[in-house]
C-alpha cells in the first residue's frame, strides 16, 4: 500500500536542524568556480564528512557516503545556468534519498493486515500503534483493531484503550491473563469477528534488549503470523537505535521501522544511518505526542528539508487535505468581490491553523529551513483570534459599528489592550480598502501585515523575520 505522506508541521524536523545548517556551511566556497575538482571539493567534503558525524551518523555511513559524493562530483564540468553550489546540492540531495531508503512508504496489502509492534520499553510503541491505526484508518481501512499484549504494565494497557476509543480503533485486551501468545491469539479472533481490515499487536517491551524479551516476541510471532514486524525506535538514541534495530532484525527479520521524536533536538543520526547499517527501511516518523502528529517516512523530502530546499509537496498536500475546496472557492470569490470581513478573516485562520504551526510552514518553504519565529509569533495568533471571537456576529460582518465602547468591551473579553483592537481594525480597514480598489498586491501585504511585524495578529515578526500571511 503506497501513501503520499504530509511532512510534520509540528516543529518541523528540529532534530536536523544543526545538520542542515552544517552542509550549508560547507558549501559556501564552491561560489564562482567553473569547475568541480578534486581541490576544490577537498575542503568542502572535509566539512561534509564532519557534519554527518557530528550528526551522530555512524562513521562507516559517513565515509561511504563521501566518497559516493566525491566519485561523482569531481572532474564534472558545472553546468551551464547552474553554479558549482546548485550542483553538488543536487549530488548530495540524491546520495541522501540513497542513504535515506529509495522509494515511497508501502505496508502489505494483505486484508486484514496483521501488525506486530515491538521495540524497547520508551520507544513509544503503545502511543505509535495508536497514531499507526488513526493514520491507516485516514487512508483506508475501514476497521483497524487494537490488541494490548503487554502484560508487565497495566498502564500500558490503560494508555492504549483510552486511546483506541479517542480515535474509533476496535480494541482487545485480557487484563487476567499472563499467556502473551493466548492473549494474541484471542484478540486476533475478536478482531476477525469485528470483521477488522487492520490487527496491529502492542508488545512489552524492555529497558534493554535480552533473551527473554526476544523470545516472547517469537512465540507471539509464531501464533499471530503478522504480516507487517515494526520496530518502534527512539530517534534521539542516536547509535544506540542502529544496534537496537540490528539486533531485532536479526532476530525477528523487521519489515519495517517507525522512528520516534524526531520532533526533538536530537542529532538525526539514527535516521541517517539505520537504513544503511540494517537494510530495514523507515516507514513511519513520529514527530510530536499528539495522535496526528505521525507520517508516513518519505527519504526524498526530507533529505529536500535537510539541504534547505524545502518541502512544498507535502505543504501543499497537507493544505489539499485539510482545506475544504468549496470554502476555498467561496473566500476567492468575496475576495473578487471585495466582501471580506472578520468572520472571513476567521476562518482563514482556522484553516491555516489545521495544517500546523506557522513555524512548520515556514520551514517547507525552500531557503527557509533556517528562519527561526521568535517563541511570541502562535501567542500572537492567538490574540488575534480572542479578540474576533470576542465580536458579535453582528460585529465580525460589519466592523465598522464598532464605537469606542463596543471595543472597550470586545479588548475586555480578549484581554488585550483597547489599542490592539484598534490596530487590527485599522489594518482590517485598510485592506479592504485595497481589495476595493483593485490593488491586490498591496492587499496581499497588508493580510501579511495583519499577521505580523508585532501586531496582534499571527505573526510576530521581529528581529528581521519575514511577516508571514494569517491567511
Amino acid at each position: 500500500m503506497e501513501f503520499a505522506p504530509q511532512y510534520p508541521l509540528v516543529g518541523g524536523f528540529c532534530m536536523f536542524e544543526t545538520l542542515s545548517d552544517k552542509l550549508s556551511l560547507a558549501l559556501r566556497n564552491l561560489r564562482g568556480v567553473g569547475k568541480l575538482t578534486k581541490d576544490n571539493m577537498a575542503d568542502a567534503l572535509k566539512e561534509v564528512r564532519t557534519a554527518l558525524l557530528s550528526a551522530d551518523v555512524h562513521f562507516k555511513v559517513a565515509r561511504q557516503f563521501v566518497e559516493n559524493v566525491r566519485e561523482q562530483v569531481v572532474g564534472q564540468d558545472v553546468l551551464k545556468g547552474v553554479t558549482p553550489g546548485h550542483q553538488i546540492v543536487k549530488i548530495l540531495h540524491d546520495e541522501l534519498v540513497r542513504l535515506l531508503g529509495e522509494g515511497a512508504t508501502q505496508l502489505n496489502p494483505k486484508r486484514p493486515l496483521k501488525v506486530l509492534m515491538v521495540g524497547l520499553h520508551g520507544s513509544g510503541k503503545t502511543t505509535s500503534t495508536a497514531k499507526l491505526g488513526r493514520l491507516l484508518k485516514k487512508k483506508g481501512y475501514a476497521s483497524p483493531h487494537v490488541v494490548a499484549c503487554d502484560i508487565y504494565r497495566p498502564a500500558a494497557i490503560d494508555q492504549l484503550e483510552i486511546l483506541a476509543k479517542a480515535n474509533e480503533l476496535g480494541f482487545t485486551c485480557d487484563r487476567d491473563s499472563k499467556d502473551v501468545p493466548a492473549i494474541g491469539r484471542a484478540g486476533l479472533a475478536a478482531a476477525k469477528a469485528a470483521n477488522a481490515d487492520l490487527v496491529i499487536f502492542d508488545t512489552a517491551g524492555r529497558l534493554q534488549l535480552d533473551e527473554d524479551l526476544i523470545a516472547e516476541v517469537k512465540r507471539l510471532r509464531d501464533v499471530v503470523q503478522p504480516d507487517e514486524i515494526i520496530l518502534v525506535a527512539d530517534g534521539a538514541l542516536g547509535q544506540e537505535a542502529v544496534n537496537v534495530a540490528k539486533a531485532f532484525h536479526e532476530a525477528l527479520q523487521l519489515t519495517g521501522m517507525i522512528l520516534t521524536k524526531l520532533d526533538g533536538d536530537a542529532r538525526g543520526g539514527a535516521a541517517l544511518s539505520i537504513k544503511s547499517i540494517t537494510g530495514v527501511p523507515i516507514k513511519f516518523v513520529g514527530v510530536g505526542e499528539k495522535t496526528e502528529d505521525f507520517e508516513p517516512f518519505h527519504p526524498d523530502r526530507l533529505a529536500s528539508r535537510i539541504l534547505g530546499m524545502g518541502d512544498v509537496v507535502s505543504l501543499v498536500e497537507k493544505a489539499q487535505e485539510n482545506i475544504d475546496p468549496k470554502e476555498a472557492e467561496r473566500m476567492a470569490e468575496k475576495l473578487r468581490k471585495a466582501d471580506f470581513n472578520l468572520e472571513d478573516f476567521l476562518s482563514q485562520m482556522q484553516q491555516v491553523k489545521k495544517m500546523g504551526s506557522m513555524q512548520s510552514i515556514v520551514s517547507m518553504l525552500p531557503g527557509m529551513n533556517n528562519v527561526q519565529l521568535d517563541d511570541g509569533h502562535e501567542q500572537q495568533m492567538a490574540r488575534t483570534e480572542a479578540i474576533i471571537y470576542s465580536m458579535t456576529l453582528q460585529e465580525r460582518r460589519k466592523p465598522a459599528i464598532l464605537n469606542g465602547s463596543r471595543r472597550m468591551r470586545i479588548a475586555n473579553g480578549a484581554g488585550v489592550r483597547v489599542v490592539e483592537v484598534n490596530q487590527l481594525l485599522k489594518q482590517f480597514q485598510q485592506m479592504q480598502k485595497m481589495m476595493k480598489g483593485g490593488k491586490e498586491r498591496k492587499m496581499m501585504k497588508k493580510m501579511q501585515a495583519m499577521g505580523g511585524g508585532g501586531m496582534p495578529g499571527m505573526g510576530g515578526g521581529g528581529g528581521g523575520m519575514p511577516k508571514l500571511p494569517g491567511m
